[in-house]
């Protein structure tokens, strides 16, 4: 019996069967494309990312540093003294009438500072004075006195020779004489003790008067108007010293300076004495001597160090360091230099570079170096003080980087 073939709607409802593998096959490639190119944006946004991400790194501040420290042997702390200082004041006891100074004056030798209440040696003066006039008002009755005497004496030598007078009367007028002339040097000799009592009584005068023993400045005033002066004593409300007083001209440091390196100090030996007062300052000073003694406690001798550079700006009680050079300091040698670490320099296309941190970035520098002081290295050009410089910059570190400091 013959078959009968379907109809053909069946036939068209019938899958293909032969194209399903190509069609998975479409989308498995499809899909590793997908992948591939999602693989491909991760690792250029982390590239991307990374680039832009701030790198760590050690800074360094760009400093100055002196020539000298090079020659330096031996450092010291100390403060700076006056050689010349005095609290001056009256050997008189009295009350401050007048006082002509106050702190920072600038006063000569013997110029009257301040005044003490004193009418009662002024009238002791006065009366001395009066006693004078009174001896010398004496002495010239005294001369009129002798004057009269030695008149009468030569009309009685006359007399006596042509025996008008006798011996006992001539005699008399002799005495006469000499009591004259006797009286004379009495008064000659309580005129000068008058004299002298005037002198005792200036002395009193002079002592109320507080005058400068040498030219320099009034530091401190220690005493004002109304109070009273009592020197040598510690009464309660009284003061001793009127003022204080240095010579400026004679500042210069006392230096601690440790047992075990006092043979590298030596008199005569130059110095560089920097003040924290001006700390952009230094000036050049010399040893002038040492005191002979050891301070038990501190196990250090007391140097002192002239000042061989003045300056108004110096004053007593600064705190120093002094530096004790193996020689003279030149003159080009006294300027500051600019100086950088080594360890900031690298190179890049055959320059010498530092990458200054500025805003959170590192800049490309290129500078020019010059001699070496230490461990420091001077920067003719390309720094200046106070810039931040990357220590030991790595091969990821380019111009304009992103950086962060680390922490310390």
């Amino acid at each position: 019996m013959p078959t009968e073939s379907p109809p053909q709607d069946l036939l068209r409802l019938r899958i293909d069967r032969s194209a399903a593998p190509n069609s998975r096959r479409r989308r498995r490639w499809g899909l590793w494309v997908l992948l591939l190119i999602l693989g491909a944006c991760g690792a250029a946004g982390y590239v991307y990312y990374s680039g832009r991400a701030a790198i760590a790194v050690e800074v360094a501040v760009i400093t100055q540093a002196y020539p000298s420290q090079a020659n330096t042997l031996l450092n010291a702390t100390g403060y700076v003294v006056a050689q010349r200082k005095a609290a001056v004041a009256s050997k008189a006891t009295g009350r401050l009438e007048w006082l002509g100074v106050r702190e920072g004056s600038a006063v000569r030798e013997g110029e009257v500072l301040a005044r003490l209440e004193n009418k009662d040696v002024l009238a002791t003066l006065q009366q001395a004075q009066a006693n004078v006039n009174l001896a010398r008002a004496n002495l010239q009755q005294g001369d009129a006195e002798m004057r009269d005497a030695q008149r009468a004496l030569e009309r009685s030598s006359d007399l006596l020779k042509k025996n008008f007078v006798s011996a006992a009367a001539h005699d008399t007028v002799v005495a006469r004489v000499e009591k004259a002339q006797a009286a004379i040097a009495g008064l000659k000799a309580s005129i000068a003790v008058a004299q002298a009592n005037v002198r005792s009584a200036q002395v009193s005068v002079d002592q109320t008067q507080i005058r400068a023993p040498f030219d320099g400045v009034v530091l401190t005033k220690n005493a004002n108007v109304g109070d009273v002066i009592t020197p040598f004593s510690s009464a309660t409300g009284s003061q001793a010293a009127v003022v204080t007083m240095a010579d400026m001209s004679t500042l210069e440091v006392e230096a601690d300076v440790s047992e075990a390196s006092v043979g590298k100090v030596k008199i005569e030996q130059p110095c560089e004495i920097q003040l924290d007062a001006l700390p952009g300052e230094r000036f050049r000073g010399v040893v002038t001597r040492t005191v002979p003694t050891i301070d038990r406690a501190k196990a250090t001798v007391n140097v002192k160090v002239r000042f061989v550079d003045k300056d108004a700006r110096v004053l007593p009680e600064m705190s120093a360091k002094v530096a004790f050079l193996s020689r003279e300091t030149a003159e080009s040698e006294r300027a500051p230099r600019t100086v950088v670490q080594p360890a900031a320099l690298t190179e890049r296309a055959g320059r010498k570079v530092v990458y200054v941190v500025s805003d959170g970035k590192a800049m490309e520098t290129v500078i020019v170096t010059g001699a070496t002081y230490g461990e420091a290295l001077e920067v003719k050009q390309g720094l200046k003080p106070g810039d931040k410089v990357v220590l030991k910059p790595s091969e990821r570190l380019h111009d304009g980087a992103a950086v962060s400091v680390a922490a310390k």
